[in-house]
């Protein structure tokens, strides 16, 4: 169910653009969509979490100035910001708290060494700047039709890569092993 929550926005979205063709009435859907899943969240009791929170209030910005201004290019930034937000995030919690935020939202799955969590955050960071970066590149370069295209299959797909990619690295410096679970500090590489 929450999963539905989750992408019920991007997906409304999604069809809203290619049954009317028009980016203003997908900002719109997408606007409500967004608005709706924050209040579903708040009706199932469930935390709202900071993605959310974030995603909602660059939304109703970039969404609001795409329609006041009638200019698509606020809402095609949002992925770019959301992104470089994210980045920022992880890194600036790392280099200013010493902290690691991937940490905090996995650390109950999975235990890994300080010097892990630093390359997974510094690996996550060049990944959403990458996407942030790609975002504009196809949004400068390509029709509408082909960013929201990609901004859908595009950027989930690559969110993907990066998560096998993860997994692969983890694998293959034994970090996701027994012996590394059971003492994180034991295996550095």
């Amino acid at each position: 169910m929450q999963q539905l929550i989750d992408y019920a926005a991007v997906l409304a979205f999604l069809i809203a653009y290619f049954v009317s063709g028009d980016i203003f009435i997908a900002t719109a859907v997408l606007m409500i969509g967004v608005t709706l899943q924050l209040l579903a969240y708040k009706l199932l009791r469930k935390p709202i979490g900071n993605e959310l929170k974030l995603t909602f209030w660059v939304s109703m910005v970039l969404g609001g100035l795409t329609l006041i201004v009638r200019d698509e290019a606020f809402i095609q930034w949002k992925p770019t910001i959301i992104y470089s937000l994210f980045a920022a995030a992880l890194l600036g919690s790392l280099w200013f708290n010493k902290v690691f935020l991937l940490q905090k939202l996995l650390g109950k799955a999975m235990t890994l060494s300080d010097a892990n969590w630093t390359r997974l955050t510094y690996g996550w960071s060049i990944a959403f700047l990458s996407c942030a970066g790609l975002n504009l590149w196809v949004a400068e370069n390509f029709s509408m039709d082909v960013w929201v295209t990609f901004k859908f299959a595009g950027l989930m797909g690559l969110q993907l890569v990066f998560i096998v990619l993860t997994v692969g690295y983890l694998v293959a410096t034994g970090a996701l092993s027994e012996s590394a679970i059971d003492n994180p500090e034991a295996n550095d590489s």
